[in-house]
């Protein structure tokens, strides 16, 4: 959660429909972010 709250405090819509999208664009986001920062390895040989 405190990930999610990094990319901003509050959520800007006010309609619950519009928050949970605002909320998995967030995730997804975080979820890019973290695939990057992942290293990936290959096997020599």
């Amino acid at each position: 959660m405190n990930c999610v709250k990094l990319l901003g405090r509050r959520l800007i819509y006010h309609d619950f429909d519009r928050q949970v999208a605002e909320v998995r664009i967030r995730v997804a986001v975080l979820d890019r972010l973290t695939a990057l920062g992942i290293p990936m390895f290959v096997a020599a040989g």
